[in-house]
């Protein structure tokens, strides 16, 4: 009798200590699920060395808000002059607004007359940024640098 009433205590303490752990382990994968959008005008010019700059404004799933500056420096094959308006970007992996900030690798083509578009992933260790935009200016070659978002 005593052997069972120790078995049945021992697992009941052994489900109370899975129950509790439950919701933190539903806490870590909800905190590491946060969600943020990049709202951005960039404008810039390229002649083997590319620059760019603009603002935004970051809005994470969590309530995290922060107007932003945008910096692009790079090289490569590139000759042109563009501006985007109201670009779109999505930030995934991250667990807080901060992890937002930094540089992020870039590598890309671009090719547009008058009416110019971009579209790229870009990784800053495990977190990706996925740029979407339409805009004006002629833009043309291939080159790779930094994609460096700063609060404002």
């Amino acid at each position: 009798m005593i052997k069972r009433t120790f078995g049945m205590a021992a697992l009941m303490l052994a489900c109370a200590g899975t129950m509790t752990a439950l919701p933190a382990g539903n806490a870590q994968a909800a905190e590491a699920s946060v969600k943020c959008d990049l709202v951005f005008n960039l404008s810039g010019w390229s002649l083997i060395y590319k620059q760019a700059e603009g603002t935004g404004t970051i809005t994470c799933n969590n309530g995290q808000r922060a107007n932003v500056n945008i910096a692009v420096v790079g090289g490569g094959l590139t000759a042109g002059k563009y501006h985007i308006d109201n670009g779109k970007g999505e930030i995934s992996n991250v667990h807080s607004i901060e992890d937002v900030f930094g540089d992020y690798a870039q590598a890309g083509a671009e090719a547009g007359v008058v009416k110019s578009s971009q579209a790229q992933v870009l990784t800053k260790g495990t977190t990706s940024l996925a740029l979407a935009g339409t805009g004006e200016g002629i833009n043309l070659g291939i080159s790779a640098g930094k994609f460096t978002i700063s609060r404002r």
